[in-house]
């Protein structure tokens, strides 16, 4: 455990480094998959190993090894870790946690707020056409979702630009991306170091609805001029949601629709999917351990016990081994019995 209960930490630093860069370049839908399951993957290890680390830690304790029936010299032999280490830790764990609960509840409310704006509006169409002659286009996620845009938006637009705006937003409701969006929000407030994921996951997305809407419209020029129409006419306005075409960065969206379609790339796949398999055998691997360590350290303490009881003269051998088993387990009871 003192080298494989780390591991995922590592692995979690290097994913906020590299995986944001390298996700921009392969086509934006398994771009998308792939930094939803890095950052699932990563916050999971990362709040496991401050979790194993701040037992361990605290289980040294003498009040706690007390409490639990374990040795402490034994736990400090086979996993010093330091006091300072495992309070950490704890912190660290305990501000992650309370992150997330707080974010989840803003994501529950802004879900419930969708679907009420969404049972407000008018018709049983997809598209809701706002009168507001301030520019704004977005999708509003729900059951079923719907495509928001104001009058003023509309007439900024020619025909085939707003038919390549309504592709882009139909395609952020096809591709349910606000779950992804929920998926990002969350990892990130448990481990702020993923906030680059998050960032980057609402760029790819884009990227995806931009992809998307050139398929639909049969032309990427047309979906780039839409893009950029749509940014220039809305800039300054406020957004009620972040699915929207105007969303991320846009000279970079529309430098990447005037140039040919992304290709399939599978070294940062590959490479990706190794460090995941390597943050989650490590994870496994830390919590075996520390689940060996604590039955070895319970059967020290065992031990311990039965020959101080001997030492001292107190009762028979059969009742010393009974004594021993209450503290050491049913494993040990089982051992001393045969």
């Amino acid at each position: 455990m003192r080298i494989s209960v780390y591991v995922p930490l590592l692995v979690t630093v290097i994913l906020a480094a590299l995986a944001p860069r390298a996700a921009r370049r392969p086509a934006p839908r398994p771009a998308a998959w792939s930094l939803a399951c890095a950052a699932l993957v990563a916050a999971t290890g990362w709040l496991g190993s401050l979790a194993l680390l701040a037992f361990t830690g605290f289980a040294q304790i003498p009040e706690v090894a007390e409490e639990g029936h374990w040795s402490v010299a034994a736990l400090r032999t086979q996993d010093p870790v330091s006091l300072t280490v495992a309070a950490v830790s704890a912190l660290t764990l305990a501000v992650g946690l309370v992150s997330l609960g707080v974010a989840t509840l803003r994501q529950v409310r802004h879900a419930l707020w969708a679907r009420r704006e969404c049972d407000r509006m008018h018709g049983d169409t997809e598209l809701a056409v706002i009168d507001d002659e301030v520019p704004q286009a977005f999708a509003l996620p729900g059951t079923p979702g719907r495509i928001v845009v104001s009058r003023g938006m509309l007439r900024c637009l020619g025909d085939t630009e707003r038919e390549a705006l309504l592709a882009h937003e139909r395609a952020h409701l096809n591709g349910r991306h606000h779950r992804f969006q929920t998926v990002w929000r969350l990892t990130a407030a448990a481990n702020p170091l993923l906030r680059p994921l998050a960032e980057a996951g609402g760029f790819i997305l884009e990227r995806w609805a931009d992809e998307e809407a050139a398929a639909r419209v049969g032309s990427r020029r047309v979906v780039a001029r839409a893009v950029g129409r749509a940014a220039l006419a809305s800039a300054g306005a406020s957004r009620p949601a972040a699915l929207a075409a105007t969303g991320g960065a846009v000279p970079q969206r529309v430098q990447a629709l005037l140039a040919p379609p992304p290709p399939r790339r599978t070294l940062p796949f590959v490479v990706g999917t190794l460090l995941l398999t390597l943050c989650s055998a490590s994870l496994v691997k830390a919590a075996s351990d520390s689940e060996s360590l604590v039955e070895s350290a319970e059967r020290a303490q065992c031990a311990a016990d039965a020959g101080a009881m001997g030492a001292a003269g107190v009762g028979r051998p059969s009742q010393r081994t009974d004594v021993c088993c209450h503290h050491g387990g049913a494993d040990e009871h089982s051992r001393r019995r045969r």
